[in-house]
Protein backbone atom coordinates (compact mmCIF):
# COMPACT_ATOMS: atom_id res chain seq x y z
CA UNK A 1 0.00 0.00 0.00
CA UNK A 2 2.96 2.35 -0.02
CA UNK A 3 0.94 4.00 -3.49
CA UNK A 4 -1.43 5.63 -0.59
CA UNK A 5 -1.41 9.11 -0.08
CA UNK A 6 -0.83 10.58 3.26
CA UNK A 7 -4.60 11.66 3.61
CA UNK A 8 -5.22 8.30 2.46
CA UNK A 9 -3.30 6.50 4.54
CA UNK A 10 -4.63 8.74 7.47
CA UNK A 11 -8.39 7.47 6.28
CA UNK A 12 -7.46 4.25 5.94
CA UNK A 13 -5.43 4.09 9.80
CA UNK A 14 -8.64 5.36 11.01
CA UNK A 15 -10.63 2.48 9.26
CA UNK A 16 -8.38 0.15 10.64
CA UNK A 17 -8.89 1.03 14.21
CA UNK A 18 -12.55 1.01 13.73
CA UNK A 19 -12.42 -2.18 12.72
CA UNK A 20 -10.80 -3.14 16.06
CA UNK A 21 -7.29 -3.57 14.16
CA UNK A 22 -5.36 -1.43 16.09
CA UNK A 23 -1.58 -2.65 15.05
CA UNK A 24 -2.62 -2.07 11.40
CA UNK A 25 -3.69 1.24 11.84
CA UNK A 26 -0.46 1.84 13.83
CA UNK A 27 1.21 0.11 10.30
CA UNK A 28 -0.12 2.46 8.24
CA UNK A 29 0.48 5.68 10.29
CA UNK A 30 3.91 4.66 10.92
CA UNK A 31 5.50 6.77 7.88
CA UNK A 32 3.09 9.44 8.67
CA UNK A 33 4.53 9.74 12.64
CA UNK A 34 7.88 10.52 11.74
CA UNK A 35 6.83 13.17 8.78
CA UNK A 36 4.24 15.08 10.82
CA UNK A 37 4.98 14.47 14.38
CA UNK A 38 3.61 17.84 15.11
CA UNK A 39 0.32 16.93 13.63
CA UNK A 40 -2.78 16.75 16.14
CA UNK A 41 -4.67 14.37 14.32
CA UNK A 42 -1.68 12.00 13.27
CA UNK A 43 -0.33 11.63 16.94
CA UNK A 44 -3.66 11.72 17.89
CA UNK A 45 -5.06 8.45 16.12
CA UNK A 46 -1.55 6.79 17.00
CA UNK A 47 -2.08 7.39 20.87
CA UNK A 48 -5.52 5.67 20.57
CA UNK A 49 -4.34 3.13 18.39
CA UNK A 50 -1.44 2.61 21.20
CA UNK A 51 -4.34 2.56 23.77
CA UNK A 52 -6.63 -0.34 22.05
CA UNK A 53 -3.52 -2.49 21.32
CA UNK A 54 -2.35 -2.39 25.01
CA UNK A 55 0.90 -0.64 24.51
CA UNK A 56 0.37 1.69 27.61
CA UNK A 57 3.75 3.08 27.84
CA UNK A 58 3.43 4.52 24.37
CA UNK A 59 -0.07 5.74 24.46
CA UNK A 60 1.08 7.81 27.93
CA UNK A 61 3.85 9.05 26.12
CA UNK A 62 1.97 10.05 23.01
CA UNK A 63 -1.12 11.60 25.17
CA UNK A 64 1.26 13.64 27.34
CA UNK A 65 3.12 15.01 24.61
CA UNK A 66 -0.64 15.76 23.15
CA UNK A 67 -1.53 17.58 26.60
CA UNK A 68 1.64 19.65 26.68
CA UNK A 69 0.68 21.61 23.43
CA UNK A 70 -3.18 21.62 24.40
CA UNK A 71 -3.75 21.15 27.54
CA UNK A 72 -7.58 21.92 27.12
CA UNK A 73 -8.32 19.02 25.18
CA UNK A 74 -11.04 17.04 27.51
CA UNK A 75 -10.37 14.12 25.36
CA UNK A 76 -6.67 13.76 25.18
CA UNK A 77 -7.00 13.81 28.82
CA UNK A 78 -9.88 11.26 29.34
CA UNK A 79 -7.74 9.18 27.64
CA UNK A 80 -4.51 9.70 29.15
CA UNK A 81 -6.56 8.90 32.68
CA UNK A 82 -8.28 5.46 30.90
CA UNK A 83 -4.92 5.00 30.38
CA UNK A 84 -3.27 5.36 33.39
CA UNK A 85 -6.31 3.56 35.02
CA UNK A 86 -5.23 0.81 32.54
CA UNK A 87 -1.63 0.36 33.73
CA UNK A 88 -3.16 0.37 37.26
CA UNK A 89 -1.66 4.01 38.34
CA UNK A 90 -5.47 4.94 39.58
CA UNK A 91 -3.96 8.20 41.78
CA UNK A 92 -2.55 9.60 38.43
CA UNK A 93 -5.51 8.93 36.86
CA UNK A 94 -7.87 10.64 38.98
CA UNK A 95 -6.89 14.49 38.63
CA UNK A 96 -7.38 13.39 34.23
CA UNK A 97 -10.15 12.15 34.94
CA UNK A 98 -11.67 14.51 37.08
CA UNK A 99 -11.02 17.70 34.56
CA UNK A 100 -11.70 15.47 31.60
CA UNK A 101 -15.35 15.28 33.07
CA UNK A 102 -15.53 18.77 34.90
CA UNK A 103 -14.91 19.83 31.05
CA UNK A 104 -17.29 17.94 28.75
CA UNK A 105 -20.19 16.41 30.94
CA UNK A 106 -20.36 12.94 28.75
CA UNK A 107 -21.77 10.20 30.67
CA UNK A 108 -18.36 8.03 29.88
CA UNK A 109 -16.54 10.83 31.51
CA UNK A 110 -18.07 10.53 35.02
CA UNK A 111 -18.31 6.93 35.07
CA UNK A 112 -15.17 6.53 34.95
CA UNK A 113 -13.88 9.40 37.69
CA UNK A 114 -16.59 7.16 39.73
CA UNK A 115 -14.90 3.70 38.81
CA UNK A 116 -11.51 4.94 39.97
CA UNK A 117 -13.07 6.38 42.95
CA UNK A 118 -14.01 2.88 43.84
CA UNK A 119 -10.93 1.30 43.49
CA UNK A 120 -9.20 3.88 44.87
CA UNK A 121 -11.71 3.39 47.98
CA UNK A 122 -11.55 -0.29 48.40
Amino acid sequence: MTHLTEVERYRYAERLLAQRDPLGALQMLDPLLDTHAGDHGVQLLAARAYYHSAQLGRAREALTALLDRDPTDHYVRFLLGRTLERSSRHEEALPHLRLAAAMNHDPEYADSVARVERKLAA
